[in-house]
């Protein structure tokens, strides 16, 4: 899907992710939202005679969800429509460098042209300096930590947009989730926009700069030479024959000698003539070196974003987006569980299959695999489970709260399942039976709140984050679909 679908993909995510209670999108919006989308996007596709995708059904629910979003809370609207400001910035970053390069001859001479011309010399230096960094700016350790939440990033995605006022406080909550995650989802892109802007400025001001030179060649005289305290003629012809060297290979332009470079300095032999040839050779190596290579990167920087910008990269096998897709058909969903020194009785494989449908629709199916006894090695327990074989939609581990976790076996589990699936693993941790035991007991919820910190610890520690779940009243900790669980990384 392009960047402005996948914006609205991603907003509604986050209103939903907020929203658990339905305060503001009850079940029978989101149930409409769903039941239109796919009605439009299957009439489009039968329009088009192709099939009917998720991008086009999960933007047409967007739309749906937002729109409503819209006539509640006439305050909501003014958050998306924020950005479209930004135009402005975009077109005119380059337009002020151009501008800024043709004035450039108001802090120089206007009759005259430096040989060692400090405004010019240092737009040629500096970009050469850019180039440089460029180069080895991916190999510097420091280059991979990069901040996404920056201010001057949030100001770049979203313009200057405050949260508007009276708003329900879930969706405030749902907006400052949405720009955290739009902006970790839209950082190439925003990168690459902002690099084909700067690089256009910049080109665009070298050549503004030699509008300047020429222009004011129509309407004065140049006198060239130059002046240093501490360079000679030699040293001079040596760094303005490296300095033009480029422009010379390239065009017809006339050389110059030691003597001609020692016959131009100021103060000695004055000179009224030959400021034409200096303006060539600058204009030409301006155009060398800084305006043919900035474009040129510009014009990469400007497919990077018209490829993201039309095909935005959003990951469909996140829980939240695999149970929408449920209501396009296809096969339904399936919850594999592993459970770990745990036996799952009959009420509590009802709260599974529960949790299945939460997660991935309302066909979706349970597939609970025998238990893990304690202690068991991890490798011959899981020897004939095919974590990657495609028969599961999410793999889940089952632990019971009432255990008290221990690296060598609980760690052990999850690092050889975190290291051996693709796709990552779900860690579901069942606090019904230790609450049955310390619930009612004198500080019983000081050590329920112990016993989970204890587990989210130790679950993050082995960087498979932990989901705790109660299979006995599923109320206790509702999983909306727009939360789903937390998958751990990829090996």
């Amino acid at each position: 899907m392009n960047e402005q679908a996948a914006r609205d993909v991603v907003l509604v995510r986050a209103i939903e992710t907020a929203d658990p209670g339905h305060a503001v999108l009850n079940e029978d919006d989101r149930r409409y939202a769903s039941r239109s989308a796919r009605e439009l996007a299957q009439w489009q596709a039968s329009y088009a005679g192709t099939q009917a995708t998720a991008d086009d059904f999960l933007h047409q629910r967007a739309g749906q969800i937002l729109k409503r979003m819209n006539e509640r809370y006439p305050a909501f609207a003014a958050f998306p429509a924020a950005a479209s400001s930004l135009r402005f910035f975009w077109a005119g970053v380059p337009l002020l460098g151009l501008l800024a390069g043709m004035f450039l001859d108001r802090i120089t001479d206007p009759h005259r042209v430096d040989l060692l011309s400090a405004p010019l010399l240092l737009i040629i230096g500096w970009n050469l300096a850019v180039y440089a960094g460029m180069l080895v700016w991916p190999w510097l350790p420091f280059a991979r930590f990069k901040k996404t939440d920056a201010a001057w990033a949030r100001w770049l995605a979203f313009g200057k947009t405050r949260l508007p006022r009276k708003l329900p406080p879930v969706l405030a909550t749902a907006l400052l989730a949405f720009t955290a995650q739009w902006l970790q989802l839209g950082r190439r892109l925003l990168m690459a926009r902002l690099g084909r802007t700067l690089h256009l400025g910049a080109a665009l001001f070298a050549v503004g700069a030699v509008v300047s030179l020429y222009g004011r060649g129509y309407l004065s005289q140049y006198g060239a030479g130059w002046e240093s305290t501490f360079l000679n003629a030699p040293q001079v012809h040596a760094l303005l024959s490296a300095l033009f060297l480029p422009a010379m290979a390239v065009f017809p332009l006339q050389g110059f000698s030691i003597a001609e470079i020692e016959a131009l300095r100021f103060g000695q032999t004055p000179s009224s003539l030959g400021g034409a040839r200096w303006v060539h050779l600058y204009a030409a190596t301006l155009l060398l070196l800084v305006v043919l290579p900035r474009l040129l990167l510009c014009a990469i920087a400007h497919w990077r974003v018209r490829k993201w910008a039309r095909n935005f990269p959003l990951d469909l096998e996140e829980p939240y987006f695999r149970k929408l897709l449920k209501a396009l058909g296809g096969a339904p969903g399936v919850l594999r569980v592993l459970p770990y020194s745990f036996a799952v009785d009959e009420a509590r494989d009802k709260g599974l299959n529960h949790l299945a449908t939460e997660l991935l629709g309302e066909q979706a199916r349970l597939m609970l695999r025998p238990q893990i006894a304690y202690g068991d090695d991890p490798r011959e327990a899981l020897r004939d489970l095919g974590l990657n074989d495609g028969g599961a939609t999410v793999t889940a581990v089952l632990f019971s709260l009432a255990a008290t976790p221990e690296k060598e076996n609980h760690g052990a589990l999850l690092d050889h399942l975190v290291r051996e699936s693709a796709r990552g693993i779900a860690v579901l941790v069942d606090e019904s039976g230790y609450l049955e035991r310390v619930g009612t007991q004198a500080g019983g919820r000081e050590r329920m709140a112990e016993r989970l910190a204890l587990w989210r610890q130790f679950c993050s520690f082995h960087k498979a984050p932990a989901t705790f779940v109660n299979l006995l009243h599923s109320e206790a900790h509702p999983l909306d679909s727009g939360a789903g669980l937390t998958l751990s990384a990829a090996a």
